[in-house]
């Protein structure tokens, strides 16, 4: 699998159950939370820093995701998506990809179809069993538990590109 990585400029990840733990934490008010990794939020925007495309494409709705991904320098989110493979098509049109350029993270029936056809397709340890039957990677992570980091990571560092000179503890999630 390793020499799949060595020509991806382009990661695309599903939100729930992938950069989150596909837990939510419903609020009194009826506000939908969800958690995400630190170490993933790093991995995310130094791949956005060395110039690497990050698309996300989510059923989910949420303003704090978008806030979210936002503040990591992610520009191309897709949420509140319930036909995730017509957009997957328009991207790989919009985008001009071929098949070497990217890969697809997903963890759940809603990412089957794309995970079916997609070059690489990518999913965490604890992703549904039809998702790990087609996946080319299973990640030893969890969704939310460093999935994102360890695929970036693998692909940044076989394209030596994981160093970063000027490392910064702020993942550009708070906003002054």
């Amino acid at each position: 699998m390793l020499d799949k990585l060595k020509d991806i400029s382009t990661f695309i990840f599903d939100v729930d159950g992938v950069l989150t733990n596909g837990n939510v934490l419903v609020t009194e008010t009826g506000e939908q939370l969800r958690q995400f990794n630190i170490k993933d939020g790093y991995a995310l925007q130094l791949a956005v820093k060395k110039g690497y495309n990050i698309i996300v494409i989510s059923g989910a709705k949420s303003t704090g995701v978008e806030k979210r991904l936002l503040g990591l320098g992610i520009k191309h989110i897709f949420l509140g998506i319930s036909d995730k493979i017509a957009v997957y098509h328009q991207l790989i049109k919009e985008e001009k990809l071929k098949a070497d350029d990217f890969l697809y993270v997903g963890d759940d029936i809603p990412d089957l179809p794309i995970m079916q056809i997609a070059p690489l397709a990518v999913c965490p340890a604890d992703a549904v069993d039809e998702i790990k039957a087609v996946a080319h990677y299973i990640s030893p992570k969890d969704g939310g538990a460093g999935v994102a980091r360890d695929i970036i990571e693998k692909v940044l560092k076989i394209q030596h590109n994981w160093f970063d000179a000027q490392p910064s503890a702020h993942d550009g999630s708070i906003s002054k």
